[in-house]
């Protein structure tokens, strides 16, 4: 199994000038995007409000939410966020993917368009 990063550009809002690139870990496994706080905060972006997460150990966190403009690759989308603390991973979620129309090739290790359905 591998491991995927890429760049991204987070925003408050699609028309805010200012930007800030993070590498993200790809997981997608996670629901939701974490970014530190502390970029988030830099970029004016404030929590929401707070949810409760199980970890892979089974213990239990509280984090507070946000949400954030993401850029990647000519792609641009609103996504809920997680205020990542310290020593928390910074990771690209499903959520975000899926805000984004993309998925993750596990074979290829990269993020390849999705086609989108309306039912």
């Amino acid at each position: 199994m591998g491991v995927t990063f890429v760049n991204v550009v987070i925003k408050k809002s699609a028309r805010a000038r200012r930007g800030e690139s993070v590498e993200c870990l790809v997981d997608s496994g996670a629901h939701y995007s974490a970014i530190p706080r502390p970029t988030l905060k830099k970029l004016g972006i404030r929590p929401k409000g707070k949810r409760s997460f199980i970890l892979a150990d089974g213990s239990k966190i509280e984090r507070e939410m946000a949400y954030a403009f993401f850029e990647f690759e000519g792609r641009s989308a609103p996504s809920t966020v997680i205020c990542g603390e310290e020593g928390d991973a910074t990771l690209l979620g499903v959520v975000t993917l899926e805000e984004l129309g993309l998925m993750l090739d596990p074979l290829k290790r990269e993020l390849r368009e999705i086609p989108l359905l309306l039912m």
